[in-house]
């Protein structure tokens, strides 16, 4: 494990008082053999753990409604931000903030303004998702393991790497088959773009 892992699990049982040391150390351990298991392997998603995480922290810093209403993804230092927000202004600081994490190499700015939204919305959203990453699981022809994805305002936002054309055309169509999707937005590499 490295001394990031090591460094992050003794952070992670200090911040969670029910969790033992034991259990936080198994945690990483798991989350370690699933990084290996990735096409970015463990330095690709450590490094965008660390994205992930100090951007999630620079929104929070800034303010907490923009941190709660925003969704953060990293995938090989690209970074997706998902979302509604209520001003164009908590958009614009959201994006700033990404770009002022270490290590970010591109930003996809994918939050939406809107006063639209509500708990029957969010609840719909959380359903395609886990529908979709359920579907991909159980999908022999796909590498499930490499795909993020994030459901917004009835979108389903893809990232992540194919193998090849194929299976990203499988994923999709297995996004755009699920009921209340109104459609599918793709930030996944393919093949030799990045693995």
């Amino acid at each position: 494990m490295t001394a990031f892992l090591r460094c992050w699990a003794v952070l992670a049982a200090l911040a969670l008082p029910g969790c033992s040391a034991a259990g936080v150390a198994v945690g990483a351990g798991a989350t370690t053999a699933v990084a290996a298991s990735e096409e970015r392997g463990i330095g690709g998603a450590v490094t965008d753990t660390a994205i992930e995480t100090n951007i999630n922290a620079l929104l929070l810093q800034h303010d907490f409604e923009t941190f709660r209403k925003v969704s953060v993804k990293s995938y090989q230092r690209r970074v997706l931000l998902t979302g509604q927000v209520k001003t164009p202004q908590m958009r614009l600081d959201a994006v700033r903030l990404a770009w002022q994490a270490a290590g970010v190499e591109e930003v996809i700015n994918e939050i939406e303004v809107t006063d639209k939204g509500g708990a029957e919305a969010y609840a719909r959203d959380v359903w395609i998702s886990t529908q979709l990453r359920t579907t991909l699981l159980i999908d022999k022809e796909i590498k499930s393991i490499n795909y993020s994805v994030e459901t917004v305002g009835a979108t389903v936002y893809l990232m992540g790497y194919a193998r090849n054309a194929a299976e990203l055309a499988r994923v999709e169509a297995h996004a755009r088959n699920l009921a209340y999707v109104r459609r599918v937005v793709s930030y996944v590499r393919v093949g030799s773009e990045g693995g």
